[in-house]
């Protein structure tokens, strides 16, 4: 399924994530009349104290309401477009299947959260450690102004890696959570160029369509409080609040969903570069811990041990193919084995021998002494 097809075919989970952002908006306006009214009354000093108590009320509220509800339709509409990209059918009942991937998958919301919040960080750290090389280059003249227009599309593109890895995690259900994840990272970083080339023309609509998503709430609420005399600082918190819940039913869910149909295109037949981990492991902590984690939960695989396979034949990681390495051939017909070799090596996870040189196994990925 196309891109556009998938967005307008999962229009429920966008109605939703607006409705539950004008529930929220909603009750700010609530809270905010009333602090007014409470401030009034005391005057002065009051009507301040009051003012900052409205603004950390609807901070928490919208936390509370954004980040737990919102998380899990998220993660739902994730599940449906994983499976419409793959399957090319959308679920007849999309809500239900969301939470019923959602709650197989993910045993409980909070393995969901560290999991998110662990993609999330490692993304984070990688896309600084990119501005770094970037402000290397500042010295030159108007280099600056170049990295920080590079910066921000791809802090932009790669707002989403979370997203597709998490897509990833519902399509691999013979992994855990947490290795998929990983792999997932892994993946995404392997087909960086492309998906970034795809991302491209996505992110200039992204910036024009969150540029209304600022100008029109902004201007529509100035117009309504300076004629109502009302407090100009408290429309512009309003203001804000309207422009972000805009721009994550609409803005956020048409990037989400191209980018996980570019992500879904490219992951299933990626081969998995095992030193792409130690070099993620390298430039972020959080990655790092993540990795951690899926490893503790056993090898970096879970398909059964392979047959031994003939030369050139293709192997599988984690549903990733690679190729496995040619082996001498021995047409001699003998009832006894042929002597190993005292250099035979074999890695100390998983057992699994070791042909020549390798820093990395093969079949689990482990890093080799």
């Amino acid at each position: 399924m196309k891109a556009k097809d998938i967005y307008l075919g999962t229009m429920k989970f966008v109605w939703l994530k607006l409705g539950i952002g004008a529930a929220v908006t909603v009750a700010s306006i609530i809270l905010l009349a009333l602090s007014m009214l409470i401030g009034y009354a005391f005057g002065g000093v009051g009507l301040y104290i009051m003012f900052i108590v409205w603004v950390v009320l609807t901070e928490v509220i919208y936390k509370v309401i954004m980040y737990y509800f919102g998380y899990m339709i998220k993660a739902g509409h994730v599940a449906v477009i994983a499976s419409a990209v793959t399957t090319g059918v959308l679920p007849e009942n999309q809500f239900e299947y969301g939470k019923q991937m959602v709650k197989s998958r993910f045993a409980a919301s909070n393995v969901y959260f560290v999991v998110d919040r662990l993609v999330s960080g490692a993304v984070h750290q990688l896309q600084k450690a990119v501005g770094k090389i970037g402000g290397a280059l500042d010295a030159v003249p108007g280099m600056a102004q170049i990295t920080d227009i590079l910066q921000t599309f791809i802090g932009i593109a790669l707002g989403y890696v979370d997203e597709c890895c998490l897509g990833y995690c519902f399509l691999k259900k013979e992994q855990s959570a947490f290795q998929a994840s990983c792999d997932g990272v892994v993946i995404y970083f392997q087909n960086a160029k492309k998906l970034l080339k795809d991302a491209a023309v996505t992110t200039l609509i992204v910036v024009g369509g969150t540029f209304l998503a600022w100008v029109v709430p902004f201007g529509l609420v100035a117009v309504i409080f300076r004629a109502a005399g009302w407090n100009m600082l408290a429309g512009v918190i309003l203001a804000l609040i309207i422009a972000i819940v805009i721009k994550s039913a609409f803005i956020d869910s048409w990037m989400l969903v191209k980018m996980m149909v570019s992500y879904m295109e490219v992951a299933p037949s990626t081969q998995i570069t095992f030193d792409l981990y130690d070099k993620l492991c390298g430039l972020s902590s959080k990655f790092k811990e993540l990795f951690g984690k899926a490893k503790a939960e056993g090898p970096m695989h879970m398909n059964p041990a392979p047959a031994p396979a003939m030369a050139g034949s293709a192997q599988t990681y984690a549903g990733n193919t690679y190729t496995q390495p040619a082996q001498p051939q021995n047409n001699t017909f003998s009832q006894a084995a042929p002597p190993q070799s005292s250099a035979q090596r074999f890695c100390p996870q998983c057992g699994q021998p070791i042909t020549g040189g390798a820093a990395f196994c093969n079949k689990c990925g482990a890093k080799l002494n």
